[in-house]
């Protein structure tokens, strides 16, 4: 499978509030709720003059009041853009591991103590925001990207002694599961809970039609990288940000 199909994936699964084409670049705006949903993807071929649309760009962004940020992957439209905008003072931040996974031999889960909803739920929204810190100005932006999603997704919550303790989002699109806000507990990692969350969803996806999965983790998590390798994971490209903070 190309890769860029994988890409384009991670474009459909995790939803801005809104978007902007520019002449083949997909700007994304969310608010400033993550990265992914409010950057710049210059994934198809540009054609305008290369530093006036960074500075057309950076106008947009600033009018919103966001930082403008790049997603750099091995797609980008022009080739040269990563090095251009390094030249310019966009700093490299969070390098990203893009894995995928055949189904096919995926373990059954061991545990299964897990509620799976196919529509986000406000009980499974006040866990996740619980376990990953998420301000409060950033949660109904959240609860509205991801009623966004048009394809099937489920809604994972693992529960230990009636205790969620792990949560995480699921979303299926031609026999691919992406997984996404994958977060265990703080004082529950290292136990095996959310391994077993992981499995109790791709098992889900399997069911549902998915026959590969794919993820991103950052490049620096050990654990995570630890845990998705375990899982049977394997890496098949990177990718970084471009960030320049003023507005």
């Amino acid at each position: 499978m190309d890769n860029k199909f994988i890409e384009e994936l991670s474009l459909n699964h995790w939803q801005p509030l809104s978007t902007l084409l520019y002449d083949g670049w997909v700007l994304r705006f969310a608010d400033g709720y993550t990265k992914r949903a409010n950057s710049i993807n210059p994934i198809h071929y540009s054609t305008c003059d290369l530093n006036n649309k960074i500075k057309e760009c950076e106008k947009i962004y600033s009018a919103n009041r966001l930082p403008t940020i790049y997603k750099i992957t091995p797609f980008v439209q022009p080739i040269h853009l990563d090095k251009t905008l390094e030249e310019l003072g966009y700093t490299l931040i969070d390098t990203t591991s893009v894995q995928t996974l055949n189904l096919d031999n995926t373990s059954e889960p061991k545990l299964t103590s897990v509620i799976i909803n196919e529509d986000i739920t406000s009980l499974w929204l006040e866990d996740f925001c619980r376990l990953n810190n998420v301000k409060d100005k950033d949660k109904s932006v959240m609860e509205r990207m991801l009623s966004n999603i048009k394809t099937k997704k489920a809604f994972i919550s693992f529960y230990y002694q009636e205790r969620v303790v792990a949560c995480g989002l699921g979303v299926i699109e031609r026999e691919y599961i992406g997984l996404y806000n994958i977060v265990t507990e703080k004082n529950y990692r290292n136990r095996g809970f959310g391994e077993q969350m992981i499995l109790n969803l791709l098992k889900w996806g399997k069911e549902n039609g998915a026959r590969y999965s794919y993820l991103a983790v950052v490049s620096n998590n050990e654990p995570a990288l630890k845990l998705y390798s375990k899982i049977g994971y394997s890496e098949i490209y990177k990718y970084w940000y471009r960030a320049k903070d003023s507005i």
